[in-house]
């Protein structure tokens, strides 16, 4: 027996594509290696100021105090506890929704006048938090 009948004959088309395939594994993890050295070796540049931070991350930080006026108190508490339902962060839109749906006055001027007074903070990625000094 020689040829492609001893191949078929002793598993060698098997054992080919586990070769095969243990190569292309190999090859694709090294280029996701290689695609994301940059950010170890930025990290390894700057490995002072990040122990730095992180001996510094028990301290509090500072946050500026937001005074509520006592006629937007109970606004503020309505709207803070739509908020909770949607959960964190939440969605402008469906903030808005609820309050319509919950029969809230002027829920638009309402919201715009949270957003201005920086009640209502944006988190750079579509949502929004509550300021940290509003308790929850």
């Amino acid at each position: 027996m020689t040829g492609l009948e001893a191949i078929a004959a002793h598993n060698g088309w098997a054992i080919a594509a586990v070769g095969v395939s243990i190569v292309f594994s190999g090859l694709t993890m090294l280029s996701i290696v290689i695609s994301q050295l940059y950010k170890v070796l930025d990290f390894w540049e700057r490995r002072d100021e990040f122990f730095q931070r992180m001996k510094g991350r028990g301290a509090v930080e500072d946050v500026p105090r937001i005074t509520v006026s006592p006629d937007m108190k109970e606004t503020v508490r309505q709207y803070r506890m739509l908020a909770d339902r949607l959960g964190k962060p939440f969605s402008l839109p469906r903030l808005l929704d609820l309050a319509r749906k919950c029969g809230l006055v002027n829920p638009h001027s309402t919201i715009n006048r949270l957003l201005k007074q920086e009640i209502i903070v944006p988190d750079g990625e579509g949502y929004y938090h509550w300021h940290q000094s509003i308790s929850s």
